[in-house]
């Protein structure tokens, strides 16, 4: 039996998951390791994703993509990964494919409780969980959560975490989603890279951080585009000189004082796809405004 040091063994439960209908796969993963999401998700758009774990032979994400690009599926990616490493009973690993092919394998000497569940286009795997239950919890969520691929796999990752989790505890939690052109500028394939690495309550902090991703990186939605105008323009003058972008006085039309009051205050905050040229304001600023 190979003997490997405690502090070397990644104990996680893990989500790994695609959306055919947009192109978008990735990995949601919680653990009691620090900075878990350095470690176990490896994604790449138009290939598939890999959530390597317990012991984590972290050769598997970049090789698996390899094989995964060169056409190998979920399941034969994991047996040529698994197939000539001594350490694979200590190994755990999930996979999907660009086909939505799913894949998983628990090593046999995987600290208790240890397993998978996988379902069309995901797979739901854990070790030295509180119990089945947890991967159980995790796969129902997923199947039946609404929302982006982003949204789901964290509604899955919550339910893992209520139903026990880790039984060491919590401490780091990541997702990470991949689309082709999702990045900030379009560039290159990252969609959502969110990492919680050291956080009595990882996940929670990761739903946290997901809405902020939401809030600077999102689209807006033309059905909360507000006239600035009226009370819309009364409200957003008295934030702006509230945050000292305007000075005190009565404003009374979106003229270019204000106009560029609210510009500079954008760039301050990051809102750089929100901003609009014409008369217009994205609700999602102004509740952004009233919350501060």
């Amino acid at each position: 039996m190979i003997i490997v040091p405690n502090n070397r063994l990644v104990h996680t439960f893990s989500i790994v998951a695609c959306d055919p209908n947009t192109g978008e796969m990735g990995v949601a993963v919680a653990s009691k390791f620090l900075a878990v999401g350095s470690i176990v998700p490896w994604a790449q758009a138009g290939v598939g994703a890999i959530a390597t774990q317990s012991w984590a032979n972290t050769s598997y994400g970049p090789n698996g993509l390899r094989m995964l690009a060169e056409g190998k599926t979920a399941q034969e990616t994991l047996e040529a990964l698994i197939k000539d490493d001594p350490g694979y009973r200590l190994r755990q690993l999930g996979i999907v494919d660009k086909h939505g092919n799913s894949a998983a394998y628990t090593g046999i000497d995987c600290h208790d409780w240890a397993g998978q569940v996988t379902g069309e286009g995901f797979t739901c795997q854990g070790n030295l969980l509180t119990g089945p239950e947890v991967v159980d919890a995790m796969g129902i969520a997923f199947q039946y959560a609404k929302g982006d691929l982003a949204s789901r796999m964290l509604t899955a990752l919550v339910a893992g975490d209520e139903a026990g989790g880790d039984k060491r505890g919590r401490q780091g939690a990541a997702l990470y989603v991949v689309k082709d052109q999702g990045s900030y500028d379009g560039h290159i394939d990252r969609y959502v890279d969110l990492r919680v690495d050291d956080n009595p309550h990882p996940v929670r902090e990761l739903q946290r951080l997901l809405g902020l991703h939401r809030l600077y990186l999102g689209e807006t939605d033309p059905n909360r585009l507000l006239p600035i105008t009226g009370d819309t323009l009364a409200e957003l003058a008295s934030h702006l000189v509230r945050f000292d972008y305007l000075p005190q006085g009565q404003y009374f039309s979106y003229d270019e004082q204000v106009k560029k009051a609210l510009n500079d205050y954008c760039a301050v905050e990051n809102f750089d796809t929100r901003w609009r040229e014409d008369e217009q304001i994205d609700e999602e600023i102004l509740v952004f405004m009233r919350n501060k």
